[in-house]
């Protein structure tokens, strides 16, 4: 059970290697800036803190302004000095404060994380530099906070330091440290001899703590030193504790089962909410629906040059195209699919293998498929606006948003039984009694064939007006937004504080 929360507003920092809109690869960013916003409007003093990637800002577009904090550090990293300075902004919308981390040769870079398929060979010192930052940011500026917030491995080094060296020091007597797992597939794992990047004691480079199959492992080591864990969804919380979802550190998450919660992830209704959506033609809501997405469904068309037919289902896919998400599934189906009278609208980037292969069937099926490799924000607005079905037939997925973007369109996802999928669709069975509850389609058997039987399923019923419509309406009630999931990490951060007195008071012992 979550103990009670505390009334007073509590001092919140939240570090992460992206956030919406600074920098984005991935849902990462899209639940950090999401986050940090639910809870400075339930009252909580937020400061977000992550790399400055100043080279991809300049040409971002709608950011707020950027300033100057004058603050400049300093670390030593493996016996060179490391110099930093710290800009500010806002969260827009929000009395968040975000603090931009500028270190030009670790953060002026083309991309992320990686470029051409390859992580950058300096990755384990890039993020163990920020993350080192970050309690250094929070001595400087006295920050005093409550709750450290970290996420995924490249802030997994900062409960390690809080736990060791800033433990008892002033501005952190009452922090605790919460580590939230977005992904277990990304684990940071580096060669034994950077260790000493991470400033912390060899000593720790220990089963227990650091090391892991003889490497360093960084987001085990935030998961061994939290005073909790999150993870973006209940089904992917068991999941990540057996050897299939696991991925090796399912032994310690097994040990720390007793703190670790599962919490499916909100998405920002202000920003995915078809009736005040700019991006669509023609915003619509539940109520509006029926006039408002055939006119969303008729542009998505004209824009991708497909027949503009109102009596076929498009069926929309925004991803990246890779394994993780299916793509194998889709395109083992393709042909079986296409031979019935529907359209398949396409948009993302991945695996080049699965790029050629998406432009060879959109030339070979002009009529019938749309690819567009990239991203736009736009279309993907439309797709999900002006889509029938939406596809999400992921191997793993450990929360997934677009589902949940579907259902707030009115778009009826085709998902597979894993993770946030399997915790935010409710499948239409043969039973009749099912339609009450229902809001889209699951197969569980990772198969091409189980996958098409239920996309053809989804494409009957689609022809099925009355049945359709109120799977339609059952998935447009549903309540994504963030305030439920904002007001369960507030209990895990008391939750957090409850263990962090408890070790505190067993150390004065």
């Amino acid at each position: 059970m979550f103990e009670a929360r505390r009334t007073r507003p509590m001092r919140i920092v939240l570090a992460s290697s992206e956030a919406v809109p600074f920098s984005k690869t991935g849902g990462l960013a899209d639940v950090t800036g999401a986050l940090a916003k639910s809870l400075d409007q339930l009252g909580h003093d937020v400061v977000l803190i992550v790399p400055d990637y100043y080279l991809l800002r300049q040409s971002a577009k709608g950011l707020p302004p950027i300033y100057d904090t004058g603050l400049k550090l300093t670390l030593t990293m493996n016996g060179r000095p490391i110099t930093c300075s710290v800009n500010w902004s806002t969260l827009p919308g929000t009395q968040v404060r975000v603090l931009l981390v500028r270190q030009p040769d670790f953060f002026d870079r083309r991309q992320l994380y990686q470029e051409h398929g390859h992580g950058y060979v300096d990755n384990c010192e890039r993020f163990c530099f920020f993350s080192r930052v970050i309690p250094e940011i929070c001595r400087r500026m006295v920050l005093r906070p409550d709750v450290i917030h970290c996420n995924d491995w490249q802030t997994g080094l900062v409960p390690a330091l809080i736990h060791s060296q800033y433990a008892g020091s002033p501005g952190f007597e009452n922090t605790a440290t919460v580590m939230t797992l977005h992904n277990m597939a990304y684990q940071g794992r580096f060669w034994h001899l950077d260790m000493p990047l991470t400033g912390m004691d060899w000593r720790y480079f220990n089963f227990h703590h650091m090391e892991a199959w003889g490497d360093l492992n960084l987001l085990k080591t935030g998961i061994a030193f939290a005073d909790q864990i999150t993870t973006v969804s209940p089904t992917y919380a068991k999941e990540i504790c057996t050897s299939d979802g696991g991925y090796g550190l399912e032994g310690l998450l097994n040990h720390r089962r007793n703190d670790l919660v599962g919490i499916l992830n909100g998405i920002d209704d202000d920003v995915w909410n078809p009736e005040k959506d700019s991006l669509l033609p023609s915003p619509y809501s539940a109520a509006t629906r029926s006039t408002g997405k055939p006119k969303c469904k008729a542009h998505l068309q004209e824009r991708l040059k497909l027949p503009v037919r109102q009596d076929v289902p498009v069926l929309g896919m925004v991803s990246r195209m890779a394994d993780q998400k299916g793509f194998d599934l889709v395109m083992g189906s393709a042909e079986r699919l296409l031979k019935q009278d529907l359209q398949l609208v396409f948009l993302g980037t991945g695996d080049p293998h699965y790029e050629g292969q998406l432009k060879e069937l959109a030339q070979r099926y002009p009529q019938k498929v749309a690819a567009e490799i990239g991203f736009d924000e736009s279309l993907a607005h439309q797709i999900e606006g002006g889509s029938d079905i939406f596809l999400m037939p992921s191997r793993f997925e450990p929360c997934g948003l677009n589902q949940m973007y579907s259902l707030r369109y009115g778009t009826v996802p085709v998902v597979r039984k894993v993770g946030g999928l399997a915790d935010s669709v409710t499948n239409l069975n043969g039973d009749p009694a099912s339609l009450n509850a229902a809001t889209g389609f699951v197969f569980t058997d990772y198969q091409r064939d189980v996958f098409a039987q239920t996309v053809e399923r989804a494409v009957e019923t689609y022809r099925n007006k009355p049945v359709w419509d109120r799977l339609v309406q059952n998935g447009m009630a549903q309540d994504w937004s963030w305030n439920r999931s904002a007001s369960r990490y507030v209990d895990v951060y008391q939750r957090a504080h409850g263990r962090m007195a408890a070790r505190n008071a067993e150390n004065r012992c």
